[in-house]
């Protein structure tokens, strides 16, 4: 079999981003310096963090432990996080990374992101870090008249100062990317959004890679981690245990992880899946040298249904971000 690709080449640096990264969401702070130190030793090179998960200072642990052991060096490694919505106006920026840096203990992340195209009222990180959805005592959104091209402007002065060697955007769609284009002095290098079997964005995906810019999946195993947080989530059939998945799975001799991992992977689109378990960690790395056949990743193709879990509604938000 030919040399399968394991990175995709970022369009302004060069930069090689693992096509298989460790995700940091719903890790509880306590736990995450032994996870994230234990996916690093497992052989993750990317790990995708964000303010919002508050748990940057636990990440921080785990990186700078695998650091200081030897097992990497902080070139062969790709850190991720997010700006968040707190902080979109143009003076909010750079503290914004300067407190993330800090908590991890790092001098410069690999890859800064935009997480939402949606710019709400400062909170104070005196007052409360990162600051949720809502302000506090508030029952609807405060929006903030911070517009995306300022934001963008600041968050290409990271690049200049070297505190961000790549940038980028989360959940944006194809309009929101075109209007950026208009004036961006730095193209985004990537977009993550969600991205399964049960929603595919097959338009989305093409497009923005015409555009050379990388396209990285969140939640590749669905509704699997929505459960406690939306009736979609409860409802929708896990894709881990869908027939389809599994058979593919016993036939291939892989994992249904592997299998719907792969799947992204085929579209060089780049996962960024998280396990606690360490045995998990690495088959969810191991990926690479096999395919899927044509006529499973059709039949996986047909599971599309539109299915969106990480949607503001059904959070509650008064917010139809994706309509």
């Amino acid at each position: 079999m030919a040399q399968q690709q394991t990175h995709i080449e970022l369009n302004r640096t060069g930069d090689k981003m693992p096509l298989v990264g460790f995700g940091c969401w719903k890790i509880d702070d306590s736990d995450c310096e032994d996870t994230i130190y234990n996916a690093i030793k497992a052989g993750y090179r990317l790990i995708d963090g964000a303010a919002v998960y508050e748990n940057e200072v636990g990440v921080g642990r785990g990186i700078n432990k695998a650091i200081k052991e030897g097992i990497v060096k902080r070139e062969d490694l790709f850190v991720v996080t997010k700006l968040w919505n707190t902080y979109h106006q143009k003076d909010h920026v750079r503290p914004a990374i300067d407190r993330s840096l800090k908590d991890m203990g790092l001098d410069y992340v690999d890859l800064y992101l935009i997480h939402f195209p949606v710019p709400t009222k400062y909170v104070d990180p005196a007052v409360k870090y990162p600051g949720g959805w809502i302000e506090e005592g508030k029952e609807t959104i405060s929006y903030e008249r911070s517009p995306i091209h300022v934001c963008w402007a600041e968050m290409e002065k990271l690049v200049d100062a070297k505190v961000a060697r790549n940038i980028g955007v989360s959940n944006f769609n194809v309009m929101a990317l075109l209007d950026l284009f208009t004036y961006c002095r730095y193209k985004p290098a990537t977009l993550q959004v969600e991205l399964h079997p049960y929603l595919q964005q097959k338009r989305l995906v093409e497009w923005v890679q015409k555009q050379g810019v990388a396209v990285t999946a969140y939640s590749s195993f669905g509704p699997a981690s929505y459960v406690t947080m939306s009736d979609e989530g409860k409802t929708a059939k896990p894709l881990l245990s869908h027939e389809l998945v599994q058979d593919i799975a016993s036939r291939t001799g892989k994992s249904p992880a592997q299998v719907l991992l792969r799947w992204s992977v085929q579209r060089n689109v780049a996962v960024i899946p998280k396990s606690m378990h360490q045995e998990r960690m690495k088959t969810n790395l191991d990926i690479f040298g096999w395919t899927l056949d044509q006529k499973d990743v059709d039949a996986i193709n047909k599971l599309e249904m539109g299915a969106r879990f990480n949607d503001t509604v059904t959070y509650g938000l008064d917010l139809p971000l994706f309509d």
